[in-house]
């Protein structure tokens, strides 16, 4: 994201946000790039296609992009009898795939190398899917066909091609977890939304689907969140819904799902702005999901809420919602309002309007390839409209991460990010956070802090729990509550982390950063007082220094040297910061 973005956030209505390019980048392979694959005997792809009997390629073929070697999708022209050597070859091949897409893999069937959608016929396509059904039997994997579709093409015979969905739990794992931050202006429908989806049942039109989601009498008093809440639903290996309406507890989802969405959802109210950032920076979301109401449109928070996103590039898809309220046109005119938002520079995202469950497998699997296509889902919580279309979507989407980094984090040591803290009966003090880094066990000996004197405290891991359900073993990017025993809550605090003694945590009162002021009503210069909300952690500092300028206005560059006012942090060079000063938010990265 660069400067442009200013004319995302200077458009909002006097509150300002803010963003800079970030020190990470995330580079996937294209084609062409010399990537060497890891597929045990991987083919060498051959320049011609191989046709059928009875096919003429017409000048209008259609294609997908040619076949990457890395990644989870595999492409197969057809799988009819194989022998022994290349049954044992296609079983490699597939575990490979799983491994790329961390338990999914998506298979193309009827589909050449290069791309062409050349097609089966009914016989061979059967004989194809008695295969992989024969395949994913092998590994240990569940097999769903998602879409079979007849092609156009000049044949004698009709010609079909299919894309099939392959699901196998990791052997180290209990399911497939991804988590959704949940985004929206105050009043869009968000926990209705959330309601609807885990509960099973519609909404009455009067907000009785969202009342199990809130925490607070105030909440229910006034329908408005104010606190960051946790939902979850699971599909299992067949991609069925698994939620609360057969289930009567967490624990029996967790069992029933082979694969599960974490919602978090936030806070529209703008007075509840520092919570919605807290739950962005804090909880790490493999993406975001944008609700706007569909008769008020683009209003209040909404292009705040989609700057902070775009700002900690988290990948973003827009729910319409309310769709039952107001007329077809009302609908358009806000599906084409946001259109024009996400086209504008700064936003550059490609919007794609999901109209049909094929609309949703497509969205699913080009958003995940490309962080510049945005899903827009129309639906009514009450009438149930187009729901469906948005649990296809959830079920097909795959983990942004691979395996790679995945292992890569997994090795370094342990690191624990501390967000809440509970004092339960008869357990004792509980905290609740996600593992950045590492793996934790039962019976782990940690330290954790900084305390206001910057010290590191001992402490022993007790019982570990996810999703409300008991787990053994946590592991990076998981996120889970722990039980500390008779450990001293007055010692914790929000912000701390709990690390492995041996990485000799560093701490500091003061920090550089690279940042970019994005939108700022006045001149911001040495003295200014921000809130900076980095990771878990958020406190108030003081502007040291603005390098090589004494002020910086709107638009502007520089290094800036902060400090805490309160206590040390714990903080990591590169990671991503973001900080506001009233109505004013800024993001920077490097530490």
């Amino acid at each position: 994201m660069d400067a442009r973005v200013l004319e995302l956030f200077g458009s909002t209505s006097g509150h300002g946000s803010g963003g800079s390019q970030g020190s990470a980048s995330n580079h996937k392979p294209g084609n062409g790039n010399g990537v060497i694959s890891k597929k045990a005997g991987a083919k060498n792809k051959k320049a011609r296609a191989r046709f059928p009997r009875n096919f003429k390629p017409s000048n209008n073929t259609p294609y997908l992009p040619p076949e990457a070697e890395e990644g989870n999708i595999e492409y197969k022209l057809k799988l009819v009898n194989p022998t022994q050597n290349r049954f044992e070859h296609l079983a490699t091949q597939m575990k490979w795939r799983l491994q790329e897409g961390r338990g999914e893999a998506v298979y193309q069937i009827g589909v050449e190398d290069n791309g062409m959608l050349v097609g089966l016929s009914e016989e061979d396509m059967r004989a194809s899917l008695k295969t992989l059904h024969r395949l994913a039997e092998k590994v240990g994997a569940d097999i769903a066909v998602l879409r079979e579709r007849e092609l156009d093409c000049d044949s004698d015979v009709p010609r079909k091609i299919a894309e099939v969905l392959i699901r196998k739990v990791p052997d180290d794992q209990q399911f497939l977890d991804l988590r959704v931050a949940v985004l929206g202006n105050v009043d869009s429908g968000k926990s209705t939304l959330l309601g609807v989806l885990t509960q099973g049942e519609l909404d009455n039109g009067r907000g009785r689907a969202r009342l199990n989601l809130f925490r607070h009498l105030h909440e229910i008093q006034t329908g408005r969140t104010s606190s960051i809440s946790f939902e979850i639903l699971g599909f299992n290996s067949k991609g069925e819904v698994v939620n609360y309406s057969e289930s009567r507890t967490a624990e029996e989802i967790c069992e029933s799902a082979s694969k599960m969405i974490t919602f978090i959802d936030l806070a529209g109210h703008h007075k509840y702005l520092k919570t919605t950032i807290f739950g962005l920076t804090s909880y790490c979301p493999d993406f975001a999901m944008l609700v706007v109401s569909a008769n008020t449109g683009i209003a209040g928070t909404t292009r705040e809420h989609l700057g902070l996103a775009m700002a900690l590039k988290v990948p973003i898809f827009i729910v319409v919602s309310k769709v039952d309220l107001c007329t077809r046109a009302t609908v358009e005119r806000t599906v084409r309002q946001l259109e024009r938002v996400l086209k504008q520079p700064g936003c550059n995202k490609v919007p794609m309007v999901v109209s049909s469950t094929d609309d949703a497998v497509t969205a699913a699997q080009q958003f995940a390839q490309s962080p510049n296509i945005t899903p827009i889902f129309t639906l009514s919580s009450v009438t149930g409209e187009s729901l469906d279309m948005l649990k296809v979507f959830f079920n097909i989407i795959p983990p942004l991460s691979n395996s790679k980094e995945q292992e890569e984090l997994m090795q370094q040591l342990t690191e624990f990010q501390v967000d809440e803290i509970y004092t339960v009966p008869e357990v004792g003090t509980v905290v609740g956070g996600t593992l950045y880094s590492g793996i934790c066990r039962e019976g782990d000996h940690l330290v954790v802090g900084p305390t206001e004197l910057g010290q590191f405290h001992k402490l022993t891991v007790g019982s570990i729990q996810r999703n409300r359900s008991a787990c053994r073993v946590l592991r990076a990017g998981q996120a889970a509550t722990l039980a500390l025993g008779n450990f001293d809550r007055s010692l914790l605090r929000k912000g701390m982390v709990m690390v492995s003694p041996e990485m000799d945590p560093t701490i500091c009162w003061m920090f550089e950063a690279e940042i970019v002021l994005l939108f700022h009503a006045k001149t911001f210069h040495k003295g200014f007082q921000v809130t900076v909300h980095i990771g878990n952690v958020r406190q108030t500092a003081t502007v040291e220094a603005v390098f090589g300028k004494e002020e910086l206005r709107t638009g502007e560059k520089a290094v800036v040297l902060f400090k805490f006012i309160k206590h040390p942090e714990y903080l990591k060079v590169g990671a991503k910061v973001l900080f506001r000063e009233g109505v004013t938010k800024v993001r920077e990265s490097g530490s």
